[in-house]
């Protein structure tokens, strides 16, 4: 017998359509929503019980006959060997394809972020790294790189990239940004989503959080979001309009919070009308792990789980995860809480995805064909690690003598341990959350290979620990007290400075320190950083700001080197160190690029891609601020101590001779600038040469310049580059009705520099035209670049 459905010589709609009109009602709730499973390879699956999702899902083994649509973190989930996990994802879904009644595939997801959130995964750097390096074509490779080893695990689905713009670095969740400035953050993530889906889109990536989670009040995780539709269009809607118009992204996720009292899981406005009728994304709306069901736990908007349900569903999402807390609630004869259309819809939308994938070919994984860390990813981490440490200050200390005969000591909390190296979202340090320990071999140090490149001339003393030790227990999440006033939960972090003295001798008896400092990563407030390990300082956790001060005292020169998520103040020591470098994230090949720059084999070209405030007053601060933000009169605390785009290397250039082409444009024409930049060292290096623009006279309040336009350039020592920048009059426009982007004609100042407060160089031009222009849908949104020696 003929089954259209299974039948690949048909087209996706008539086997959707085929295989939509056989679905009972079961059968298409089964579709909607994830199944949180500890996979078994004997068929033997355990509901994860979880403390944060509080999952508790009744009779799912009797509902798994009617089939599943996703299956969630199939390795993920806990500490498998990569081989056993395929075997217990292939069991799974050889029970769905040959004992239920349709034999319809689930769709397997991961996190992804920085590598496949699974053991043995690649450590990539963290997005800020990404962002730092401003070249797009690493993060591109990067994500192709995470891509393949996410397919050789049968992974069909990553739950990445981060598309919210950095607004407060207080926030834990600042380190899965891109940065600050939106049209970074949308080229970035445009690069990643074609890296991971690849030319078919045989595997999705997930655009999120949708939308302006970054922006949370008081920069808290979960908080609400305080913004105008305008400024949430022009800032947080752009990354992701970039990522789905220009990448085709498959999916999007909403995010945890509440704008102006509307939760963004039940947003038809964001949702159905912007995403899908505006935009024409066609991919799938899936939901943050347990967002469905805040709708009534937190949120107050949702009487029940069913009515949840009704809500999100109603809004245009299709599909729930982590599980089925609300779906599985549904009754499957209730016609009002999700009707026929709506749910044939989301059906529909769902089986697309399942049939483009390749899933109903394709089902099995070949668990001998698994490919992690191959040789060529391991030296793509390392070139974007090293491609990405943002040289901050340097006296002439760096780089190390190439034959260092100097004692080096090696001082400090981060120097030898593996996780301060890695982003919330890598697996080790997300196992922490289950309270396990998975091994962090593959991460080398910069201890390691400090000692390795210099032997006895190195001295170690650690100094102090930043937390007592990873644990869980810390969090408390809203309704588990009455008030959160009387909240009193013992912090983690550590206060104790006995071992501060051995540090002091060990920098006494040395020529030059390297100081580590930083963040150790863990999930609600198990570490200093990450997802709901947000902050009310700026400054350097536990003692070690007292470990600076007693080091930088012993007058040896200092080299500090500060990893993690976020920036952190030296206390007024930034001048008084000899160097100071931020490494962010590094991945799992920190300690090789690391020394690759400080040895001067990698002169360092990485970028801020987030401002260094002076000091938490000053936030929430970005580069991209109204003129009045400062206040009247400017308030101290204001402004930023390293700006956006800010980087020192090893070599020395000079900006001359800005030329635009034609000052006068038509309102649909292109600015075409051209300038020179000049290597006045004797170092071969790299520059990312930055545009930015300022509206000189608008309808609406604009920001004081906005970045447009970027480069990273190889000057050979003492030679010339010239670079020619093109950025279309569509890129100038600014959100006047909601979501309706114009261009409106005036006057433009143009600088070019190397950050968004060193712009040397200065030109303008005047956009001609008798009325704004509404953009149409496809509109030109990225600038171009050619370099010419």
């Amino acid at each position: 017998m003929n089954v259209p459905y299974k039948d690949s010589k048909n087209s996706i709609n008539e086997r959707v359509a085929d295989l939509l009109a056989r679905m009972s009602r079961e059968e298409k709730l089964a579709q909607i929503h994830a199944l949180w499973l500890i996979l078994d390879a004997e068929g033997q699956h355990q509901l994860r019980q979880d403390s944060f999702a509080g999952i508790k899902s009744e009779g799912w083994q009797a509902r798994l006959a009617n089939g599943l649509g996703q299956i969630t973190r199939p390795l993920g989930s806990h500490g498998v060997a990569p081989k056993d996990g395929v075997k217990a994802l292939n069991s799974l879904q050889r029970y769905l394809v040959e004992n239920t009644r349709l034999g319809i595939p689930a769709l397997p997801h991961e996190e992804c972020l920085v590598g496949v959130m699974c053991r043995g995964g690649t450590l990539f750097p963290g997005s800020l790294n990404s962002g730092a390096t401003w070249q797009p074509e690493l993060v591109e490779a990067a994500a192709n790189a995470i891509g393949k080893e996410a397919r050789s695990i049968g992974c069909r689905q990553g739950l990445a990239p981060v598309l919210d713009v950095s607004r407060d670095v207080r926030w834990g969740r600042t380190e899965e940004t891109f940065g600050e400035d939106p049209y970074l953050v949308g080229v970035m993530g445009t690069r990643y989503v074609r890296g991971l889906q690849g030319e078919q889109r045989d595997l999705l990536a997930t655009l999120k959080h949708f939308v302006g989670h970054s922006f949370s009040e008081g920069a808290r995780n979960h908080a609400p979001v305080h913004v105008g539709e305008r400024e949430l269009n022009d800032v947080f809607l752009l990354p992701f309009e970039m990522a789905i118009k220009q990448a085709n992204a498959g999916s999007v996720m909403p995010a945890y919070h509440d704008i102006d009292g509307q939760p963004a899981h039940s947003d038809y406005r964001l949702m159905t009308e912007l995403l899908r009728d505006q935009w024409g994304f066609d991919g799938l709306l899936v939901a943050d792990y347990i967002g469905v069901s805040l709708l009534y736990q937190h949120h107050g908007t949702a009487k029940n789980a069913q009515d949840a349900a009704h809500q999100a569903f109603m809004a245009g999402l299709d599909v729930e995860l982590p599980g089925d807390d609300c779906v599985g609630k549904l009754d499957p004869n209730d016609q009002h809480t999700l009707p026929d259309a709506i749910l044939d819809a989301c059906v529909t939308r769902v089986l697309t995805e399942k049939f483009r994938l390749g899933l109903f070919e394709q089902p099995y994984t070949d668990e001998n064909a698994i490919s992690f860390q191959q040789p060529e990813t391991l030296s793509l981490a390392r070139q974007i690690a090293s491609q990405s440490l943002v040289l901050l200050e340097n006296d002439g200390i760096l780089p190390l003598a190439e034959d260092q005969h100097q004692t080096i000591a090696v001082i400090g909390p981060t120097a030898a341990d593996p996780l301060a190296h890695l982003s919330g979202y890598s697996f080790p340090v997300h196992a922490l959350l289950e309270e396990a320990q998975e091994s962090v071999a593959q991460v080398v140090t910069p201890l390691q290979v400090l000692q390795q490149r210099y032997g006895d001339k190195v001295v170690y003393a650690k100094g102090c620990d930043i937390l007592t030790s990873p644990r869980m227990g810390t969090a408390v999440f809203p309704g588990d007290v009455e008030d959160s006033a009387s909240v009193h939960v013992p912090s983690p972090v550590c206060y104790d400075d006995s071992a501060i003295a051995d540090a002091v001798a060990c920098a006494r008896q040395a020529d030059i320190a390297l100081l580590c400092l930083g963040d150790l990563p863990g999930l609600f407030q198990s570490g200093t950083v990450g997802e709901g390990s947000d902050t009310d300082t700026l400054a350097l956790p536990g003692v070690q700001q007292a470990l600076l001060e007693a080091v930088v005292a012993t007058g040896t020169p200092v080299v500090v080197i500060l990893s993690g998520g976020r920036p952190y103040s030296l206390g007024g020591l930034e001048e008084q160190v000899s160097a100071f470098m931020l490494s962010f994230s590094g991945g799992q090949e920190i300690g090789n690029a690391l020394v690759d720059v400080l040895s001067g084999k990698v002169n360092p070209s990485g970028r801020l891609p987030i401002s260094v405030p002076k000091s938490a007053g000053a936030m929430p601060y970005f580069y991209n601020h109204h003129f009045k933000s400062s206040g009247t009169p400017v308030a101290q605390s204001f402004g930023a101590k390293y700006p956006f785009g800010y980087g020192l290397g090893y070599s020395r250039f000079a900006y001359r001779d800005l030329h635009i082409a034609t000052e006068e444009l038509a309102i649909t024409d292109e600015l075409v600038a051209q300038v020179t930049v000049e290597n006045t060292s004797g170092v071969d290096g790299e520059e990312v040469v930055q545009l930015y623009v300022r509206d000189v006279l608008a309808k609406r309040v604009r920001p004081t310049k906005e970045l447009k336009a970027f480069c990273k350039v190889k000057v050979p020592a003492g030679e010339v580059v010239t670079v020619t920048f093109t950025v279309p009059v569509d890129m100038l426009n600014y959100t006047d009705q909601p979501w309706e982007r114009v261009v409106e004609p005036g006057d433009f100042e143009i600088a070019v520099g190397s950050s968004s407060q060193h712009l040397p160089l200065k030109g303008h031009i005047t956009v001609l035209g008798n009325k704004p222009r509404v953009l149409p849908k496809m509109w030109k949104m990225e600038s171009t670049a050619t370099v010419n020696p």
